[in-house]
């Protein structure tokens, strides 16, 4: 064995045939039970009885954590006393997600729970999505959390070598691009639901939406005031060729899916942005940009979506430009301020999907085509906030409220939310972040009625960095 557990408890356990522990306990209120799993290398685990971690130690532990993480909502630039208790969850849970050695910011903690029981769909997220994770950073910096924006920026810097051409959309927690999907078929899965992978195939796939976030994020960082250095925007200027010159080609999207690639109506619109962003970043910056032919691009890239990412017939934005479907990621597009929130194009689209793939009062389905997978999933929990934001910046707070209210009802008791749900039970990897992400979103836009980008930072101090208990 490469390793070994050392388990420390007060709670009364017994052997199950030679390398199980079982227990059955009842916790009264007021009383706490101590249990402590340590990794332990097989060579310091000592061949008579090990040593016990003494039960202090946990109580220790267990405080000093809390103190940390008490000290990291402090950290807030702002009152932490103003947040709603679930927003101040979701924060946390993002927070949670953090490689702190890395700045990365991991999807989800788990892999493999299945979208559908007993079915294919189980994937592995624990890494770092480039568009998860600016979507994260987007809630935290909207609510006074700015550290993890800087931290993040580097771990991209560093994960590609500053070379845009290399790019992909998802690295290791630890900078890693070799993410080969592997499946244990000796592993039973969640409720029978097969295969087990460990590693993700999205790592090699295009998906301009992602790449484009890079330049978002750095936007976002230039409105409050913190410029990248010279070093990040001549990367910044490879990002956006590189995007120019794959604009055309057809992607697999924010959904990843395992089918032919499609000219997708919200990546397309993430490559518009792209350029837009870089343009306003580099403009004035001192480093050389090809700011005409870039304004040129922007335009073109623009004239074509509207052309072909939008049916004028029914007056709505379409998931690609080879189909006239709906898809919530169309939720998104004017998040990056390719077309207002009371567009009327778009409040055009944001009914529709509310009319054809919201499911009872708080579900709403990312899609209805056939995504070359087996089985049909449960309902994407993040959509379902995306569409508040939109009916609370249309200004249609009422109902932006009780759909809010219906959504965060998929929560568990503890405030977690999962990727999917088919309104009996959770469903995919949990917690998942961009769940967290777009629960933090909504809340936002119905207290600012603003973007969650765009909300400006409340005036204060900066904290000084934490280290981790």
């Amino acid at each position: 064995a490469s390793s070994g557990l050392l388990l420390t408890t007060d709670a009364t356990l017994r052997m199950d045939e030679r390398h199980g522990l079982v227990g059955e306990l009842r916790v009264r209120p007021g009383q706490r039970v101590r249990l402590s799993l340590c990794w332990r290398r097989p060579e310091h685990l000592h061949p008579a009885t090990p040593e016990p971690l003494p039960l202090e130690e946990v109580d220790r532990r267990l405080a000093e954590t809390a103190r940390w993480w008490e000290r990291w909502v402090a950290s807030r630039v702002g009152d932490p006393g103003d947040l709603d208790p679930a927003v101040l969850r979701s924060a946390v849970v993002l927070k949670g997600l953090v490689h702190a050695p890395t700045g990365a910011i991991a999807a989800a903690a788990t892999t493999s729970l299945p979208e559908v029981i007993g079915g294919n769909r189980n994937w592995d997220y624990r890494m770092s999505w480039i568009r998860d994770s600016s979507f994260a950073l987007d809630s935290l910096v909207a609510l006074g959390f700015h550290q993890e924006a800087a931290g993040f920026t580097y771990f991209i810097e560093r994960s590609t070598a500053g070379l845009a051409e290399e790019v992909q959309p998802v690295y290791g927690i630890d900078g890693r691009q070799l993410l080969p999907e592997i499946e244990l078929p000796h592993l039973a899965g969640y409720r029978g639901s097969r295969p087990v992978r460990i590693g993700n195939r999205a790592a090699d796939q295009l998906q301009l939406d992602g790449t484009g976030q890079l330049v978002d994020l750095a936007w976002a960082r230039h409105q409050r005031g913190e410029p990248p250095d010279e070093d990040y925007l001549r990367f910044l200027v490879g990002v956006v060729e590189v995007i120019l010159e794959r604009c055309r080609e057809p992607d697999y999207g924010i959904w990843e899916m395992r089918r032919q690639p499609l000219h997708f109506v919200h990546s397309q619109v993430m490559c518009w942005a792209a350029v837009d962003r870089g343009i306003k970043v580099l403009d004035g910056s001192g480093v050389e940009v090809p700011l005409d032919r870039w304004r040129t691009a922007r335009e073109r890239l623009r004239a074509t979506i509207e052309e072909s990412g939008y049916d004028r017939q029914r007056g709505v934005f379409v998931q690609a430009f080879e189909n006239r479907q709906l898809d919530a990621a169309l939720l998104l597009l004017p998040r990056v301020d390719f077309v207002a929130y009371d567009d009327p194009r778009m409040v055009r689209t944001t009914e529709a999907i509310r009319r054809e793939l919201l499911l009872g009062d708080a579900l709403v389905r990312r899609y209805r085509m056939d995504d070359g997978l087996a089985g049909e999933e449960g309902c994407f929990v993040a959509c379902s906030f995306w569409l508040v934001q939109c009916l609370a910046l249309q200004g249609r707070r009422a109902e932006a409220e009780e759909l809010f209210a219906a959504a965060w009802g998929l929560a568990n008791d503890l405030g977690l939310l999962a990727e999917e749900h088919d309104g009996r039970r959770m469903l995919g990897n949990f917690p998942q972040g961009l769940s967290h992400y777009s629960h933090i979103a909504a809340a936002v836009a119905l207290r600012e009625r603003r973007p969650p980008h765009e909300v400006a930072p409340t005036a204060g101090r900066r904290a000084a960095p934490l280290k981790r208990p």
